[in-house]
């Protein structure tokens, strides 16, 4: 008797243009944030520099492993980008990862044949701590919030809600609080004021985004507008 012929593996879902040309413009983002620091300091071993990356990798294999104990379908779902995305939404996560890369590339600039002063040396903890606050708050949100994508748009088809658990009971938008203190911390793991202006540009630049979508959340998402009536505060606690 011939077996039966095994069935053919289902076919993957095309990758959407759009998900191929983002991903390819961040991986060119990622080289840049990497080597371009050290560039600008003509300094391979650049002291600061090497400490900012290993915190960076510290707090980012914490952050992953965390949300993947709490919430590890998120993070497959966080690798597409899902049906009905906004397109002004590509456009910021296209500008907002080389902003975050020019503060590490103008911190490098700062850097180059000077040493740090006194003020800054001791600025490096308060650094530290803000960016380790800002991945942890990120990875507190992810775990709580099963539709924490990548980027912004209504997801009905999966159940969306507003989410009010974990940090959400305090600020409607606590991921992009984490991302807005890993900016502010990164000038002063650097020990740079140069690096200071495109912190504040990567702030403003999350602020953004979050007056976008919370504009977009009240005006069509079921039971946002209640939640938001609530939690009065977008990103910072008894604030804006």
């Amino acid at each position: 008797m011939v077996p039966a012929p095994a069935p053919a593996p289902a076919p993957s879902p095309a990758v959407p243009p759009a998900q191929r040309l983002l991903a390819a413009w961040n991986l060119l983002v990622l080289a840049l944030w990497l080597a371009g620091p050290f560039l600008a300091a003509g300094d391979p071993w650049w002291a600061r520099g090497w400490a900012h990356l290993a915190l960076l990798a510290a707090c980012w294999a914490g952050h992953r492993a965390f949300v993947a104990r709490r919430n590890p379908m998120l993070l497959e779902r966080r690798r597409r980008i899902g049906p009905g995305t906004q397109r002004w939404d590509l456009l910021w996560n296209a500008a907002f990862w080389p902003l975050m890369a020019a503060i590490a590339v103008t911190g490098g600039l700062g850097a180059r044949g000077r040493s740090p002063g006194p003020a800054w040396a001791w600025a490096w903890p308060a650094g530290a701590a803000l960016v380790a606050a800002g991945f942890a708050l990120s990875a507190v949100a992810m775990a709580a919030n099963p539709f924490f994508e990548g980027t912004v748009r209504i997801q009905l088809e999966a159940g969306q809600r507003p989410i009010s658990a974990g940090p959400y009971a305090r600020i409607r938008h606590p991921g992009y609080a984490g991302l807005s203190l890993w900016a502010l911390g990164t000038p002063l793991l650097l020990g740079s004021a140069l690096a200071v202006p495109p912190a504040l540009a990567a702030a403003a630049w999350v602020a953004l985004r979050t007056a976008l979508e919370d504009r977009l959340l009240l005006r069509e998402l079921p039971g946002y507008a209640e939640y938001a009536a609530r939690v009065r505060s977008r990103l910072v606690p008894f604030g804006w």
